[in-house]
């Protein structure tokens, strides 16, 4: 996610829609691997538009279903059902940006103004899960997973950096948060702007996306004890940077990117483009049967249905 002051065209209200995006067409560079992740007659939809900034998708399965995803500078967390459209989740929402689940299926945020990651229990109270290292404040969390071991990972740019608080670490990194231990581990401070992160479907690989000057995606090797290791880039972006991303259930990795999203083998080669009208932010895999790709693309909010599902 870039800086807040980037995404400040908010509009007076969100207009809710089901239209096909004509203009976002597949640019294939694999046709068989195309082939094999989405359908033939596979369109791009917009769900809604008129955010501010959209960003941190996830889906719940649990009553009927639901997107819950971030409008970063409304300082809202908004949610979406084929039934009822936009409603609010949250608010405030501590200008949320990435979301996820734990492994209770209780949401997880990585708060920018909060400077905290943060879950919300089934009783719907927010509590902090960690909110510094090393005695000093997080610049601004922006995005977070909970690998099966229940630890949290997640990226600290300063993105989000409330006006008129100073940054208090001396860098913009990676970290893993153990709450058996409460321990904070700092894995990886080489990044110029870590961004979006992921986990493999054994979850033996870590990808982290680099959305400053580098603008790739980074892969690391994931050690039994949590750290990590042999970090070398996996793939770099034509277009913009990558921002969020997401690993399918066969270990391709699905990233936002300047032209909306790209999807890219295994081995790091290049599948396709998803053109949208706006860059993308974020995405996740939800929907009735798992394999629909929503994207928050800026004020807009869109879906493709797919082949496959996310990785667990």
């Amino acid at each position: 996610m870039k800086s807040i002051a980037l995404a400040q065209l908010c509009l007076a209200c969100v207009a809710v829609s089901t239209t096909f995006v004509t203009a976002a067409d597949f640019e294939i560079r694999n046709e068989a691997e195309f082939k094999k992740i989405f359908p033939a007659d596979a369109k791009v939809t917009k769900l809604a538009d008129g955010f501010g900034f959209t960003e941190g998708p996830v889906w719940i399965s649990r009553d009927g279903g639901y997107l819950v995803f971030s409008d970063i500078p409304k300082n809202q967390l908004k949610k979406w059902t084929a039934k009822d459209g936009i409603t609010t989740f949250r608010e405030p929402s501590q200008n949320a940006n990435g979301n996820t689940l734990d492994r209770q299926g209780r949401l997880v945020t990585a708060e920018h103004s909060g400077r905290r990651v943060s879950l919300m229990e089934k009783d719907g109270s927010v509590i902090t899960v960690v909110d510094r290292f090393d005695g000093k404040k997080f610049n601004s969390p922006n995005d977070v997973v909970v690998k099966s071991d229940g630890t949290f990972w997640f990226t600290d740019p300063p993105y989000g950096l409330p006006k008129g608080e100073k940054k208090e670490q001396a860098g913009n990194y990676v970290y893993r948060f153990d709450p058996k231990t409460e321990t904070v581990t700092l894995l990886v401070q080489d990044f110029d702007m870590p961004n979006g992160l992921c986990f493999s479907p054994d979850e033996k690989k870590l990808y982290v996306a680099d959305s400053g000057k580098p603008h790739h995606i980074r892969v690391f090797d994931v050690a039994k004890d949590g750290t990590v290791s042999n970090g070398r880039v996996f793939a770099v972006i034509e277009k913009g940077g990558p921002d969020g991303i997401r690993c399918d259930a066969k270990g391709r990795v699905w990233s936002s990117t300047g032209n909306g999203a790209d999807v890219f083998a295994p081995d790091g080669s290049l599948i396709a483009k998803i053109n949208l009208p706006k860059g993308g932010a974020n995405l996740c895999f939800g929907g009735k049967n798992g394999k629909t790709l929503f994207i928050t693309a800026r004020e807009g909010l869109y879906a493709v249905e797919t082949k496959v599902k996310g990785a667990k």
